[in-house]
Protein backbone atom coordinates (compact mmCIF):
# COMPACT_ATOMS: atom_id res chain seq x y z
CA UNK A 1 0.00 0.00 0.00
CA UNK A 2 2.63 2.28 0.64
CA UNK A 3 4.17 1.91 -2.19
CA UNK A 4 1.18 2.28 -4.23
CA UNK A 5 0.64 5.66 -2.82
CA UNK A 6 3.99 6.85 -3.11
CA UNK A 7 3.84 5.96 -7.09
CA UNK A 8 0.77 7.32 -7.28
CA UNK A 9 1.94 10.93 -5.85
CA UNK A 10 5.17 10.79 -7.80
CA UNK A 11 2.60 10.28 -10.81
CA UNK A 12 0.81 13.05 -9.81
CA UNK A 13 3.61 15.72 -8.96
CA UNK A 14 5.22 14.58 -12.65
CA UNK A 15 3.10 13.53 -14.48
CA UNK A 16 3.22 10.99 -16.97
CA UNK A 17 6.27 9.41 -18.65
CA UNK A 18 5.47 10.82 -22.09
CA UNK A 19 5.26 14.44 -20.50
CA UNK A 20 8.25 13.97 -18.28
CA UNK A 21 9.98 13.07 -21.52
CA UNK A 22 8.56 16.56 -23.80
CA UNK A 23 9.74 18.16 -20.68
CA UNK A 24 13.24 16.74 -20.54
CA UNK A 25 13.89 17.63 -24.06
CA UNK A 26 12.23 21.04 -23.66
CA UNK A 27 14.89 21.45 -20.91
CA UNK A 28 18.05 20.66 -23.20
CA UNK A 29 16.64 22.87 -26.07
CA UNK A 30 16.34 25.43 -23.58
CA UNK A 31 20.00 24.48 -22.39
CA UNK A 32 21.17 24.86 -25.57
CA UNK A 33 19.39 27.87 -26.58
CA UNK A 34 20.31 29.45 -23.50
CA UNK A 35 23.99 28.30 -24.43
CA UNK A 36 24.12 30.28 -27.94
CA UNK A 37 22.77 33.26 -26.54
CA UNK A 38 25.20 33.75 -23.68
CA UNK A 39 27.68 33.22 -26.74
CA UNK A 40 26.00 35.08 -29.04
CA UNK A 41 26.00 38.22 -26.42
CA UNK A 42 29.67 37.87 -25.38
CA UNK A 43 30.45 38.18 -28.96
CA UNK A 44 28.17 41.46 -28.88
CA UNK A 45 30.19 42.40 -25.68
CA UNK A 46 33.40 41.77 -27.69
CA UNK A 47 32.17 43.52 -30.62
CA UNK A 48 31.34 46.76 -29.17
CA UNK A 49 34.79 46.79 -26.79
CA UNK A 50 36.66 46.60 -30.18
CA UNK A 51 34.32 49.78 -31.45
CA UNK A 52 34.39 51.68 -28.31
CA UNK A 53 38.50 51.23 -28.29
CA UNK A 54 38.06 52.68 -31.82
CA UNK A 55 36.23 55.50 -30.96
CA UNK A 56 38.52 56.63 -28.14
CA UNK A 57 41.58 56.34 -30.76
CA UNK A 58 39.55 58.28 -32.88
CA UNK A 59 38.10 60.92 -30.38
CA UNK A 60 42.29 61.28 -29.49
CA UNK A 61 43.35 62.04 -33.64
CA UNK A 62 40.35 64.31 -34.26
CA UNK A 63 40.83 67.85 -34.95
CA UNK A 64 37.93 69.20 -35.98
CA UNK A 65 34.98 70.25 -33.88
CA UNK A 66 31.96 68.24 -35.51
CA UNK A 67 34.38 64.89 -36.13
CA UNK A 68 34.85 65.15 -32.25
CA UNK A 69 31.28 65.45 -31.62
CA UNK A 70 30.22 62.10 -33.59
CA UNK A 71 33.51 60.33 -31.70
CA UNK A 72 32.15 60.99 -28.72
CA UNK A 73 28.87 60.51 -29.80
CA UNK A 74 29.98 56.74 -30.64
CA UNK A 75 31.91 56.43 -27.72
CA UNK A 76 28.43 57.17 -25.35
CA UNK A 77 26.71 54.51 -27.55
CA UNK A 78 29.46 51.74 -27.37
CA UNK A 79 29.75 51.90 -23.99
CA UNK A 80 26.41 51.96 -23.03
CA UNK A 81 26.05 48.87 -25.42
CA UNK A 82 28.48 47.17 -23.08
CA UNK A 83 26.46 47.90 -20.17
CA UNK A 84 23.31 47.04 -21.46
CA UNK A 85 24.68 43.43 -23.04
CA UNK A 86 26.28 42.95 -19.51
CA UNK A 87 22.78 43.26 -17.92
CA UNK A 88 21.62 41.05 -20.35
CA UNK A 89 23.78 38.45 -19.58
CA UNK A 90 23.69 38.63 -15.79
CA UNK A 91 20.04 38.09 -16.19
CA UNK A 92 20.16 35.07 -18.44
CA UNK A 93 22.50 33.44 -15.98
CA UNK A 94 19.52 34.20 -13.46
CA UNK A 95 17.30 32.36 -15.08
CA UNK A 96 19.30 29.51 -16.25
CA UNK A 97 20.11 29.20 -12.17
CA UNK A 98 16.15 28.94 -11.64
CA UNK A 99 14.92 26.45 -13.85
CA UNK A 100 17.87 24.12 -12.69
CA UNK A 101 16.38 24.81 -8.97
CA UNK A 102 13.05 24.11 -10.49
CA UNK A 103 14.36 21.16 -12.06
CA UNK A 104 15.67 19.79 -9.09
CA UNK A 105 13.03 20.31 -6.80
CA UNK A 106 11.06 17.29 -6.00
CA UNK A 107 7.71 19.25 -5.70
CA UNK A 108 7.66 21.04 -9.21
CA UNK A 109 3.95 20.07 -10.49
CA UNK A 110 3.00 20.82 -14.26
CA UNK A 111 4.12 24.01 -15.22
CA UNK A 112 1.97 26.64 -17.51
CA UNK A 113 4.34 27.24 -20.18
CA UNK A 114 2.12 29.72 -22.27
CA UNK A 115 4.03 32.48 -23.12
CA UNK A 116 2.81 35.67 -25.00
CA UNK A 117 3.86 36.08 -28.65
CA UNK A 118 6.46 38.48 -29.33
CA UNK A 119 5.77 41.97 -31.51
CA UNK A 120 7.71 44.72 -32.83
CA UNK A 121 7.61 48.56 -31.19
CA UNK A 122 8.31 51.43 -33.44
CA UNK A 123 9.07 54.93 -31.85
CA UNK A 124 9.23 57.74 -34.61
CA UNK A 125 8.88 61.67 -34.89
CA UNK A 126 10.55 62.65 -31.79
CA UNK A 127 10.31 65.95 -31.08
CA UNK A 128 11.01 67.70 -27.67
CA UNK A 129 10.14 71.74 -27.27
CA UNK A 130 12.45 74.28 -25.76
CA UNK A 131 11.14 76.79 -23.73
CA UNK A 132 13.58 79.95 -24.25
CA UNK A 133 13.69 83.29 -22.56
CA UNK A 134 11.57 86.00 -24.12
CA UNK A 135 14.92 87.91 -24.17
CA UNK A 136 16.80 85.10 -25.79
CA UNK A 137 14.00 83.44 -28.47
CA UNK A 138 12.08 87.18 -29.63
CA UNK A 139 14.87 89.52 -28.87
CA UNK A 140 17.82 87.55 -29.75
CA UNK A 141 19.60 88.69 -26.64
CA UNK A 142 22.66 87.10 -24.35
CA UNK A 143 25.13 84.74 -25.36
CA UNK A 144 24.43 82.14 -28.10
CA UNK A 145 24.10 79.02 -26.42
CA UNK A 146 24.90 76.35 -28.87
CA UNK A 147 24.75 72.07 -27.84
CA UNK A 148 25.12 68.86 -29.89
CA UNK A 149 22.41 66.30 -28.30
CA UNK A 150 21.37 62.86 -29.74
CA UNK A 151 18.65 59.93 -28.18
CA UNK A 152 19.91 56.59 -26.73
CA UNK A 153 16.45 54.28 -27.35
CA UNK A 154 17.00 50.98 -25.47
CA UNK A 155 14.34 48.30 -25.18
CA UNK A 156 15.90 45.12 -23.45
CA UNK A 157 19.64 44.61 -24.86
CA UNK A 158 18.94 46.54 -27.95
CA UNK A 159 20.01 50.02 -27.90
CA UNK A 160 19.79 52.30 -31.25
CA UNK A 161 21.10 55.74 -31.38
CA UNK A 162 19.78 58.56 -33.41
CA UNK A 163 21.52 61.52 -35.80
CA UNK A 164 23.31 64.01 -33.77
CA UNK A 165 21.59 67.43 -33.40
CA UNK A 166 23.04 70.96 -33.04
CA UNK A 167 21.07 72.85 -31.04
CA UNK A 168 20.55 77.25 -30.24
CA UNK A 169 18.05 79.81 -29.08
CA UNK A 170 16.73 79.42 -33.02
CA UNK A 171 15.04 76.30 -32.45
CA UNK A 172 11.61 75.76 -30.63
CA UNK A 173 12.26 71.81 -30.95
CA UNK A 174 14.57 69.29 -30.71
CA UNK A 175 13.65 67.10 -33.67
CA UNK A 176 14.96 63.38 -34.51
CA UNK A 177 13.63 62.03 -38.05
CA UNK A 178 14.80 58.66 -37.32
CA UNK A 179 12.28 55.86 -36.92
CA UNK A 180 13.81 52.97 -34.94
CA UNK A 181 12.27 49.55 -34.99
CA UNK A 182 12.52 47.07 -31.77
CA UNK A 183 11.98 43.37 -33.51
CA UNK A 184 11.54 41.13 -30.32
CA UNK A 185 9.75 42.74 -27.61
CA UNK A 186 7.46 41.02 -25.59
CA UNK A 187 4.07 42.93 -24.49
CA UNK A 188 5.99 43.98 -20.71
CA UNK A 189 8.45 46.09 -22.55
CA UNK A 190 10.29 48.91 -21.34
CA UNK A 191 11.34 51.54 -23.97
CA UNK A 192 14.17 54.14 -22.31
CA UNK A 193 14.44 56.95 -23.75
CA UNK A 194 17.71 59.14 -23.00
CA UNK A 195 18.78 62.64 -24.42
CA UNK A 196 22.10 63.50 -24.20
CA UNK A 197 23.87 66.92 -24.37
CA UNK A 198 27.23 68.49 -24.64
CA UNK A 199 28.65 71.67 -24.98
CA UNK A 200 29.76 72.41 -28.83
CA UNK A 201 31.09 75.68 -28.08
CA UNK A 202 34.20 74.24 -25.66
CA UNK A 203 37.62 73.84 -27.09
CA UNK A 204 37.75 70.31 -28.25
CA UNK A 205 40.81 70.68 -30.50
CA UNK A 206 42.97 69.01 -27.82
CA UNK A 207 44.16 65.74 -28.69
CA UNK A 208 47.47 66.89 -29.22
CA UNK A 209 47.86 68.70 -25.50
CA UNK A 210 48.58 65.93 -23.64
CA UNK A 211 51.45 64.98 -25.41
CA UNK A 212 52.28 68.19 -25.38
CA UNK A 213 52.12 68.42 -21.90
CA UNK A 214 53.56 65.00 -21.35
CA UNK A 215 56.36 66.08 -23.26
CA UNK A 216 57.47 69.28 -21.15
CA UNK A 217 56.96 67.04 -17.76
CA UNK A 218 59.43 64.98 -19.17
CA UNK A 219 62.07 67.24 -20.11
CA UNK A 220 61.57 68.75 -16.58
CA UNK A 221 61.53 65.47 -14.50
CA UNK A 222 64.24 63.45 -15.86
CA UNK A 223 64.38 60.81 -19.15
CA UNK A 224 63.24 58.08 -16.67
CA UNK A 225 60.84 59.80 -14.47
CA UNK A 226 59.41 61.50 -17.50
CA UNK A 227 59.25 58.46 -19.71
CA UNK A 228 56.96 56.72 -17.19
CA UNK A 229 54.96 59.67 -17.16
CA UNK A 230 54.67 59.75 -21.17
CA UNK A 231 53.64 56.10 -20.85
CA UNK A 232 51.06 56.38 -18.11
CA UNK A 233 49.57 59.20 -20.24
CA UNK A 234 49.52 57.70 -23.45
CA UNK A 235 47.02 55.29 -24.07
CA UNK A 236 48.86 51.32 -24.47
CA UNK A 237 47.85 47.92 -24.54
CA UNK A 238 46.37 47.49 -21.21
CA UNK A 239 45.45 50.73 -20.18
CA UNK A 240 41.43 51.77 -20.82
CA UNK A 241 41.51 53.22 -24.27
CA UNK A 242 42.72 50.16 -25.27
CA UNK A 243 41.52 47.28 -23.69
CA UNK A 244 40.19 45.02 -25.87
CA UNK A 245 41.92 42.17 -24.54
CA UNK A 246 41.15 43.31 -21.05
CA UNK A 247 38.24 41.44 -18.85
CA UNK A 248 35.25 43.02 -20.25
CA UNK A 249 34.60 44.31 -16.62
CA UNK A 250 36.99 47.22 -17.54
CA UNK A 251 33.43 49.17 -17.54
CA UNK A 252 33.98 52.57 -17.10
CA UNK A 253 33.86 54.99 -20.25
CA UNK A 254 38.08 55.91 -20.63
CA UNK A 255 39.02 59.25 -19.59
CA UNK A 256 40.12 60.89 -23.32
CA UNK A 257 40.31 64.01 -24.37
CA UNK A 258 37.40 65.63 -26.32
CA UNK A 259 33.68 66.57 -26.04
CA UNK A 260 31.95 64.21 -23.37
CA UNK A 261 28.13 64.13 -23.61
CA UNK A 262 26.05 63.89 -20.34
CA UNK A 263 22.18 62.69 -20.09
CA UNK A 264 19.77 65.68 -20.10
CA UNK A 265 16.82 64.11 -19.60
CA UNK A 266 15.36 60.43 -20.02
CA UNK A 267 11.91 58.88 -19.81
CA UNK A 268 10.47 55.24 -19.74
CA UNK A 269 7.83 54.28 -22.29
CA UNK A 270 5.63 50.67 -22.01
CA UNK A 271 2.61 49.64 -23.30
CA UNK A 272 0.26 51.65 -21.82
CA UNK A 273 1.53 54.55 -24.61
CA UNK A 274 1.04 52.50 -27.13
CA UNK A 275 -1.34 53.90 -29.61
CA UNK A 276 -1.83 54.63 -33.54
CA UNK A 277 -1.21 58.20 -33.21
CA UNK A 278 1.35 61.14 -32.17
CA UNK A 279 1.18 61.71 -28.13
CA UNK A 280 3.08 63.71 -25.20
CA UNK A 281 5.08 61.65 -22.62
CA UNK A 282 6.77 63.46 -19.35
CA UNK A 283 10.19 63.84 -19.70
CA UNK A 284 12.66 63.61 -16.12
CA UNK A 285 14.95 66.29 -16.62
CA UNK A 286 18.47 65.57 -15.38
CA UNK A 287 21.35 68.90 -14.28
CA UNK A 288 20.45 72.14 -13.80
CA UNK A 289 20.88 75.68 -15.30
CA UNK A 290 24.72 76.03 -14.25
CA UNK A 291 25.72 73.09 -16.50
CA UNK A 292 27.34 73.73 -19.48
CA UNK A 293 25.35 71.27 -21.38
CA UNK A 294 21.67 72.80 -20.19
CA UNK A 295 18.88 73.49 -22.35
CA UNK A 296 15.80 74.78 -21.03
CA UNK A 297 13.44 71.85 -21.41
CA UNK A 298 9.50 72.17 -21.03
CA UNK A 299 9.48 68.90 -19.67
CA UNK A 300 8.32 66.46 -22.03
CA UNK A 301 8.80 64.55 -25.47
CA UNK A 302 6.30 63.89 -27.94
CA UNK A 303 6.60 60.42 -29.98
CA UNK A 304 4.44 58.10 -31.81
CA UNK A 305 4.76 54.82 -30.39
CA UNK A 306 3.31 51.96 -31.89
CA UNK A 307 3.53 47.83 -31.41
CA UNK A 308 2.57 45.49 -33.73
CA UNK A 309 2.13 41.98 -31.66
CA UNK A 310 3.00 38.57 -33.93
CA UNK A 311 -0.43 37.50 -33.60
CA UNK A 312 -1.93 40.33 -35.61
CA UNK A 313 0.60 40.80 -38.65
CA UNK A 314 1.46 36.15 -38.94
CA UNK A 315 -0.91 33.45 -39.56
CA UNK A 316 -1.27 32.07 -35.98
CA UNK A 317 -3.13 28.32 -37.31
CA UNK A 318 -4.00 27.34 -40.87
CA UNK A 319 -5.98 24.27 -42.11
CA UNK A 320 -9.15 22.70 -43.19
CA UNK A 321 -12.28 23.06 -41.41
CA UNK A 322 -16.12 22.39 -42.14
CA UNK A 323 -18.09 25.20 -41.24
CA UNK A 324 -21.76 25.67 -40.41
CA UNK A 325 -23.76 28.86 -38.73
CA UNK A 326 -25.83 27.61 -35.98
CA UNK A 327 -30.08 28.18 -36.99
CA UNK A 328 -33.24 27.10 -37.25
CA UNK A 329 -32.94 24.22 -39.43
CA UNK A 330 -30.35 21.79 -39.93
CA UNK A 331 -26.91 22.73 -39.83
CA UNK A 332 -25.58 23.14 -43.88
CA UNK A 333 -21.82 22.47 -43.71
CA UNK A 334 -19.30 24.02 -46.11
CA UNK A 335 -15.97 23.26 -46.73
CA UNK A 336 -12.77 25.90 -46.40
CA UNK A 337 -9.10 26.55 -45.28
CA UNK A 338 -8.95 28.44 -42.85
CA UNK A 339 -6.46 31.18 -41.34
CA UNK A 340 -6.44 32.42 -37.76
CA UNK A 341 -4.87 36.03 -38.13
CA UNK A 342 -5.48 39.07 -36.47
CA UNK A 343 -8.64 39.88 -35.52
CA UNK A 344 -10.46 37.19 -38.03
CA UNK A 345 -10.64 34.09 -38.73
CA UNK A 346 -10.52 33.64 -42.67
CA UNK A 347 -12.31 31.06 -44.67
CA UNK A 348 -10.93 30.51 -48.55
CA UNK A 349 -12.68 28.07 -50.85
CA UNK A 350 -9.26 26.88 -51.42
CA UNK A 351 -5.36 26.38 -49.95
CA UNK A 352 -4.14 27.94 -53.44
CA UNK A 353 -6.35 31.04 -52.56
CA UNK A 354 -3.95 32.09 -49.37
CA UNK A 355 -0.95 31.23 -51.23
CA UNK A 356 -1.86 33.72 -54.27
CA UNK A 357 -2.20 36.62 -52.18
CA UNK A 358 -4.82 38.36 -53.93
CA UNK A 359 -8.04 36.54 -53.21
CA UNK A 360 -10.03 37.44 -50.76
CA UNK A 361 -11.99 34.96 -48.31
CA UNK A 362 -15.26 33.61 -49.10
CA UNK A 363 -16.25 35.21 -45.53
CA UNK A 364 -14.75 35.70 -42.34
CA UNK A 365 -15.22 35.42 -38.53
CA UNK A 366 -14.94 37.96 -36.06
CA UNK A 367 -12.25 36.89 -33.29
CA UNK A 368 -12.11 39.25 -30.31
CA UNK A 369 -11.39 39.98 -26.65
CA UNK A 370 -15.38 39.58 -26.62
CA UNK A 371 -15.79 36.64 -28.52
CA UNK A 372 -16.77 33.15 -27.03
CA UNK A 373 -15.43 29.85 -27.90
CA UNK A 374 -16.27 26.48 -26.79
CA UNK A 375 -15.90 22.59 -27.34
CA UNK A 376 -19.37 21.24 -27.80
CA UNK A 377 -19.78 17.35 -27.23
CA UNK A 378 -18.87 14.04 -29.70
CA UNK A 379 -19.84 13.57 -32.68
CA UNK A 380 -22.50 10.64 -33.18
CA UNK A 381 -19.73 8.72 -34.04
CA UNK A 382 -17.66 9.71 -31.36
CA UNK A 383 -14.66 10.58 -33.08
CA UNK A 384 -14.68 14.61 -33.44
CA UNK A 385 -15.57 17.56 -31.16
CA UNK A 386 -17.20 20.69 -32.50
CA UNK A 387 -15.86 24.22 -31.59
CA UNK A 388 -18.23 26.72 -31.38
CA UNK A 389 -17.35 30.12 -31.87
CA UNK A 390 -20.40 33.17 -30.70
CA UNK A 391 -19.87 36.55 -31.76
CA UNK A 392 -22.69 39.70 -30.78
CA UNK A 393 -23.55 41.62 -34.04
CA UNK A 394 -26.39 44.41 -33.43
CA UNK A 395 -27.08 42.81 -29.68
CA UNK A 396 -27.34 39.43 -31.50
CA UNK A 397 -25.73 36.02 -30.98
CA UNK A 398 -24.29 34.96 -34.03
CA UNK A 399 -22.92 31.19 -33.72
CA UNK A 400 -20.78 29.35 -36.13
CA UNK A 401 -19.52 25.53 -35.70
CA UNK A 402 -16.31 24.40 -37.29
CA UNK A 403 -15.59 20.92 -37.55
CA UNK A 404 -12.22 18.88 -37.77
CA UNK A 405 -11.59 15.36 -39.09
CA UNK A 406 -9.83 14.15 -35.66
CA UNK A 407 -9.89 14.57 -32.34
CA UNK A 408 -6.45 15.45 -32.64
CA UNK A 409 -6.96 18.66 -34.95
CA UNK A 410 -9.93 19.72 -33.01
CA UNK A 411 -7.29 19.83 -30.08
CA UNK A 412 -4.61 21.77 -32.02
CA UNK A 413 -7.40 24.58 -33.00
CA UNK A 414 -8.77 24.81 -29.84
CA UNK A 415 -4.56 25.40 -28.65
CA UNK A 416 -4.36 28.00 -31.07
CA UNK A 417 -7.31 30.13 -29.69
CA UNK A 418 -6.59 30.02 -26.54
CA UNK A 419 -2.94 31.07 -27.32
CA UNK A 420 -4.22 33.62 -29.58
CA UNK A 421 -7.11 35.13 -26.84
CA UNK A 422 -3.76 35.21 -24.52
CA UNK A 423 -2.01 37.07 -26.51
CA UNK A 424 -4.65 39.53 -27.03
CA UNK A 425 -5.11 39.89 -23.41
CA UNK A 426 -1.58 40.40 -22.45
CA UNK A 427 -0.83 43.22 -25.96
CA UNK A 428 -4.28 44.99 -24.80
CA UNK A 429 -5.11 47.61 -27.04
CA UNK A 430 -2.58 46.84 -29.92
CA UNK A 431 -5.08 43.65 -30.82
CA UNK A 432 -7.77 46.36 -31.44
CA UNK A 433 -6.63 46.94 -34.85
CA UNK A 434 -2.97 46.80 -36.58
CA UNK A 435 -1.43 49.55 -36.29
CA UNK A 436 0.33 51.14 -38.50
CA UNK A 437 4.75 50.82 -38.67
CA UNK A 438 6.59 52.56 -41.27
CA UNK A 439 9.94 50.68 -42.23
CA UNK A 440 13.09 53.30 -41.35
CA UNK A 441 14.71 54.52 -44.08
CA UNK A 442 18.64 54.06 -44.23
CA UNK A 443 20.72 56.21 -42.68
CA UNK A 444 23.15 57.81 -44.62
CA UNK A 445 26.97 58.97 -43.67
CA UNK A 446 27.31 62.59 -43.69
CA UNK A 447 28.68 63.51 -47.19
CA UNK A 448 31.86 64.71 -47.79
CA UNK A 449 32.16 68.46 -48.41
CA UNK A 450 35.04 70.85 -48.48
CA UNK A 451 34.93 71.97 -45.09
CA UNK A 452 33.23 69.14 -43.10
CA UNK A 453 32.24 64.95 -44.04
CA UNK A 454 31.76 61.95 -42.17
CA UNK A 455 34.30 60.66 -40.21
CA UNK A 456 35.38 58.07 -42.14
CA UNK A 457 35.80 59.77 -45.05
CA UNK A 458 38.00 62.72 -43.15
CA UNK A 459 40.25 59.68 -41.61
CA UNK A 460 42.39 60.07 -45.16
CA UNK A 461 42.98 63.76 -44.77
CA UNK A 462 44.13 62.83 -41.04
CA UNK A 463 46.87 59.99 -42.39
CA UNK A 464 48.74 63.14 -44.36
CA UNK A 465 52.17 62.91 -43.72
CA UNK A 466 51.65 66.33 -43.17
CA UNK A 467 49.55 66.01 -40.03
CA UNK A 468 50.06 65.73 -36.05
CA UNK A 469 48.17 63.44 -34.77
CA UNK A 470 47.87 59.90 -33.30
CA UNK A 471 47.48 58.11 -36.67
CA UNK A 472 50.33 59.17 -37.73
CA UNK A 473 52.19 57.11 -35.27
CA UNK A 474 51.83 54.20 -37.10
CA UNK A 475 50.22 53.23 -40.03
CA UNK A 476 48.84 49.48 -39.37
CA UNK A 477 46.92 51.93 -36.60
CA UNK A 478 45.50 54.30 -39.10
CA UNK A 479 44.51 50.59 -40.97
CA UNK A 480 42.64 49.81 -37.81
CA UNK A 481 40.98 52.65 -36.99
CA UNK A 482 39.23 52.91 -40.53
CA UNK A 483 38.12 49.42 -40.44
CA UNK A 484 36.96 49.63 -37.30
CA UNK A 485 34.79 52.71 -37.99
CA UNK A 486 33.80 51.41 -41.28
CA UNK A 487 32.54 48.31 -39.25
CA UNK A 488 30.68 50.70 -36.36
CA UNK A 489 28.70 52.27 -39.67
CA UNK A 490 27.88 49.16 -41.51
CA UNK A 491 26.49 47.62 -38.25
CA UNK A 492 24.48 50.71 -37.13
CA UNK A 493 22.98 51.25 -40.85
Amino acid sequence: MFCRNQTTRATVARGSALEMEIRRGKYRKSLYVNTTQDSDIQKKIDHEIRMRDGACKLLAACSQRDQSLEAAKSLQTCSTRIMAYMSELQKMKEAQVMQKATRRSSDAGPMDDRLPCKGKVAISDLRIPLMWKDTEYFKNKGELHRCAVFCLLQLGGDIFDTDMVIVDRTLTDICFDNTIVFGEAGPAFELRVELYSCCSEDDFSAGSTPRKLASKLSSSLGRSAGKKLRAAMEPGPCSPVSNGGASPLLLPVPSVPGPKYHLLAHTTLSLSHAQDSFRTHDLTISGNEECSYWLPLYGSVCCRLAAQPQCMTQQMMSGPLKVSQLGGGPPSWTKVYAVLKGTSLSCYQRQEDVQDGGVDPAFTIAISKETRIRVSEKDAQGKAQNVCISNQYGGEDVTHILTTDSREETHRWMEAFWQHFYDMSQWKQCCDDLMKIEQPSPRKPTPVTPKQGSLYHEMAPLAAPSCEGLLLQDNAVSAEIRALLSSYYNDSY
